[in-house]
């Protein structure tokens, strides 16, 4: 087979109710602008006390493409191991990592990450993160919100038609709250030339703590000093779904990042500083988006004094 341009890796644990819709939101049928050989998509399931069934690739994928491998890896408190796994086992030009496999992704992110490759030699292409549910999930679950009422949210609108509804059902995430136009802190949609990840030597498989701890933070903050330059895909994005993530549905009192950072700092000799470069910007702004690009405007002229 040709190589395809992208290997989307996408780690799952304990998602049994999350990842089907995740996977429909990376297939042929769903992703547009793209011809489905051009991608693969490499499914992790980390150790799942409820494995993740195999036949959900045949329920999406079939031999039009994308190409997809369903990898199982030992239980571990952190998924980076999962992830080199993975990458070592991926074929295409480009890798990008979804760290958490709870995030449901929007039409167009194989297709403008594709051309963000075409059009420039060694960059790294983000996603901005959105969480389901009026707030942030740390805030919405303390005022009710839980999977039985992010089921009904889903069914409200017709994602699987137009995945740009779930822009109408949505709040952005806290690392991307200060939008598209500047930096993040993280991506669950990372994606740079295998070539650059392998110098960057993957995911430092140092972080240990639960969920990898700060390690899509430390590979986003790596990649953008030896990648260039860091485009940022407009009007589109992915989505978290309830799923009792360590640091997304806990309440913020409860948050671990003191021992997240801990970690970082011990493995860095630093703290953790984000990046600071000004993103370009590649992608179409779909209508549902457009109160989030409103915020971004507002918090680009924040940012500037302006």
């Amino acid at each position: 087979m040709t190589r395809p341009g992208l290997s989307v890796i996408v780690v799952f644990r304990d998602m049994a109710r999350e990842a089907p819709r995740t996977l429909f939101t990376l297939s042929g049928a769903y992703q547009r602008g793209v011809d489905p050989s051009a991608y693969e998509v490499i499914a992790v399931d980390a150790g799942s006390a409820l494995p993740i069934d195999a036949a959900l690739g045949a329920a999406f994928f079939d031999a039009r493409g994308p190409r997809f491998t369903l990898l199982r890896t030992p239980p571990s408190p952190s998924p980076c191991a999962a992830i080199n796994e993975a990458v070592r086992h991926s074929t295409g030009a480009a890798v990008m990592v979804c760290i958490d496999g709870a995030r449901m992704l929007t039409p167009g992110v194989v297709r403008f990450t594709l051309d963000a490759f075409r059009a420039w030699d060694d960059p790294l292409v983000a996603t901005l993160a959105w969480h389901l549910g009026p707030k942030i999930q740390n805030e919405s679950m303390l005022e009710g919100y839980d999977q039985a009422v992010e089921d009904r949210l889903l069914e409200s609108v017709d994602w699987r038609a137009d995945g740009y509804e779930l822009f109408r059902i949505a709040a952005f995430a806290g690392s991307s709250r200060r939008g598209w136009f500047l930096p993040l802190s993280e991506s669950n949609g990372v994606a740079v030339r295998r070539e650059t990840f392998d110098r960057l030597g993957g995911f430092d498989e140092g972080f240990q703590t639960a969920g990898g701890g700060l390690v899509n933070l430390d590979f986003h903050r790596r990649a953008c000093d030896a990648a260039g330059p860091v485009v940022h895909l407009l009007g589109e994005g992915t989505f978290h779904q309830f799923h009792g993530g360590v640091a997304t549905n806990v309440p913020a009192a409860l948050h671990p990042f003191p021992i997240f950072h801990e970690e970082y700092v011990r493995l860095r000799g630093e703290p953790l500083t984000p990046p600071t470069a000004l993103p370009l910007l590649l992608g179409a702004m779909p209508p549902q988006a457009l109160p989030f690009l409103e915020r971004s405007i507002a918090e680009a002229r924040a940012a500037s004094g302006a």
